[in-house]
C-alpha cells in the first residue's frame, strides 16, 4: 500500500504532463487499437451488409484462396524487385549526398541546396507522375525528342518491362533523396571535430578523413537506416506503381499495393484484401527481426 501512495503522490505530481498525454492516448486507441478488431475479416466470409460481427467465420480458407492465386506471387516478386533495386540505387546515393553537402563550406549555399533537394519529397506523385510521362513518353516525350536529334532512336521508358523499372527508380529516387539526407546531416553534425584536427595535422587527406573519421562516426546510423529500410521490402506505396504503370508493364508494376487495390476496392474482395495486409505486415516483422540479429551478430546494436 505505501508503495502504491508513493506512486499516486508521483502521478499528482506530475498530473498536468499526465492530462497532456490523453488526446494522444485517445488518438492511438481510438484510430490504431479498435481498427485492428478489423483483422478478424481475414478469417470471416465477409459481407459488407451484415458486418464485421454478423460475417462468418471460414478460418484459414482466405489464406489459402490468395496462397493458390499465381498474382498474388507475382505481385510479391515485384514488390521485392522494386524495393531492393530502389535501396540498391537510393541507400550510397543519399549517403554519398550527405556527406557531399557537410562538406559545402558556403553556409547560404548549403541551404539553398538542402532546400533544393527537399523540394520533391512534397511534390504529390500525382505531379511526378505527370512530369515523368512528359519526359520519358515514347513519342513526344522530351528525352526521346533530344535523342532522336542525335540519331539515338525512341526508348520505351514506360512501355518496355526492364526500361519501366529504370524509370520507377529514377522518379523515387529524385523524389526522395534529399529527404533521406536530413537524418546523416544531424549525425554528422555530431561528429568529434577534434578528431579532424588531429588528422589534419598528421598529414590526412579530405578521402582519408573522409574513410576514417566520417563513416565510422555515423556507422551506427548507417546500420539503423538500413535495417528500417529493409523492414519494409514487403511494403510500397500505391502512388508510384499505379501512376506510372500501365497495361504493357503491367508484368512489373502490378505490386502488392496495386494487388491489394485492385481485389479490395474494384472486387470488393474485402476479406482477400484483409488478408493480404495482414500477411504483409507479418512478413515485414519478420524481416525487421531477421535484420536486426544480422546486424548484431556483426557486432553492431541494432534497434530492437
Amino acid at each position: 500500500m505505501e508503495r502504491i501512495g508513493r506512486t499516486l503522490k508521483k502521478v499528482w505530481n506530475y498530473k498536468w504532463i499526465y492530462i497532456m498525454l490523453i488526446p494522444v492516448m485517445a488518438y492511438f486507441i481510438v484510430f490504431r487499437y479498435i481498427p485492428m478488431y478489423g483483422i478478424t475479416i481475414a478469417f470471416k466470409d465477409y459481407n459488407i451488409f451484415k458486418g464485421v460481427l454478423g460475417s462468418p467465420w471460414v478460418g484459414l480458407d482466405v489464406f489459402k484462396k490468395i496462397f493458390a492465386n499465381k498474382n498474388f506471387w507475382s505481385a510479391i516478386k515485384n514488390t521485392f524487385v522494386l524495393n531492393l533495386t530502389a535501396l540498391a540505387v537510393s541507400f550510397p546515393l543519399t549517403i554519398i549526398v550527405s556527406l557531399m553537402l557537410n562538406e559545402l563550406a558556403g553556409v547560404r549555399f548549403k541551404k539553398i541546396t538542402q532546400s533544393i533537394l527537399y523540394l520533391p519529397h512534397f511534390i504529390s506523385w500525382v505531379v511526378v507522375a505527370g512530369i515523368a510521362t512528359n519526359l520519358f513518353a515514347l513519342q513526344e516525350g522530351t528525352i526521346n525528342s533530344i535523342l532522336q536529334r542525335f540519331g539515338i532512336g525512341p526508348i520505351p521508358f514506360l512501355s518496355s518491362e526492364g526500361w519501366w523499372i529504370i524509370t520507377y527508380v529514377i522518379c523515387n529516387v529524385w523524389k526522395e533523396i534529399g529527404w533521406g539526407t536530413i537524418i546523416y546531416l544531424a549525425a554528422l553534425t555530431g561528429v568529434d571535430e577534434t578528431l579532424y584536427e588531429a588528422s589534419y595535422l598528421d598529414g590526412a587527406s579530405k578521402f582519408q578523413r573522409l574513410i576514417y573519421i566520417t563513416l565510422p562516426s555515423i556507422k551506427s546510423i548507417i546500420v539503423t537506416m538500413l535495417i528500417l529500410n529493409i523492414s519494409k521490402m514487403m511494403s510500397i506505396g500505391l502512388d508510384a506503381p499505379l501512376l506510372l504503370g500501365n497495361a504493357k508493364v503491367m508484368g512489373v508494376s502490378e505490386v502488392i499495393s496495386t494487388y491489394t487495390y485492385r481485389i479490395g476496392i474494384e472486387k470488393a474482395q474485402y476479406s482477400q484484401s484483409t488478408a493480404i495486409g495482414l500477411f504483409q505486415s507479418v512478413v515485414n516483422i519478420i524481416i525487421l527481426v531477421a535484420a536486426d540479429k544480422f546486424a548484431k551478430a556483426i557486432g553492431e546494436e541494432g534497434i530492437i
